[in-house]
C-alpha cells in the first residue's frame, strides 16, 4: 500500500491495452502511479492528484483531485498541445512532456494516437525503422468494453 491516491483500475487498463501493445515497453510503478518506458525512457506516466497532492501535478493541470496523463511530444504536435486549453497542460519540469486530464469527456481514441506518438519520441531508433506505426489502432471498445 502506497498510502497515495490510486489511479482507477479502468483507466490503467485502457492505458496497458495500447501501451502492452507497442514493442520491448515495460509497465512499472512510478513514484506515484504507472509509468510506460521503452528502454529508459518513460513515455506514458499516470497518475492521481488527491487532495492538491502531488502540488506539481496539481498546479500544471489546474485540478486538485483526478487522474493524469503525462506523455512526450515533439514538433508542431508539441507546440499545438502545449497551448491547447484543458483537459491539456504543459508541467514545467520537462521540455518534450505533455499532459492530460483524464475525465468523462476524455477522448480515448485521441490519447491512444497520442500515447503511439509518445513512444515514437521516446523509442530507440531500432524500434521505429519502417511503416509498422503507419495506422496502428488498438480498439478501446474491443479490449476495453
Amino acid at each position: 500500500m502506497t498510502g497515495y491516491a490510486e489511479v482507477p483500475d479502468e483507466i490503467v487498463e485502457r492505458l496497458r491495452v495500447v501501451c502492452g501493445a507497442l514493442p520491448e515497453v515495460v509497465e512499472e510503478r512510478a513514484w506515484r502511479g504507472t509509468r510506460w518506458r521503452v528502454g529508459q525512457r518513460a513515455f506514458a506516466h499516470v497518475l492521481e492528484v488527491e487532495a492538491g497532492r502531488p502540488p506539481s501535478y496539481a498546479e500544471a493541470s489546474g485540478k486538485s483531485d483526478g487522474s493524469v496523463l503525462t506523455f512526450r511530444a515533439a514538433g508542431p504536435e508539441l507546440a499545438a498541445l502545449s497551448n491547447a486549453p484543458h483537459p491539456f497542460f504543459s508541467p514545467r519540469w520537462a521540455a518534450n512532456v505533455v499532459g492530460l486530464v483524464l475525465d468523462d469527456d476524455t477522448d480515448w481514441e485521441e490519447v491512444e494516437e497520442l500515447l503511439v506518438e509518445s513512444y515514437l519520441v521516446a523509442a530507440p531508433k531500432r524500434l521505429k525503422v519502417g511503416d509498422r506505426f503507419d495506422g496502428v489502432r488498438v480498439n478501446f471498445r474491443d479490449e476495453c468494453g
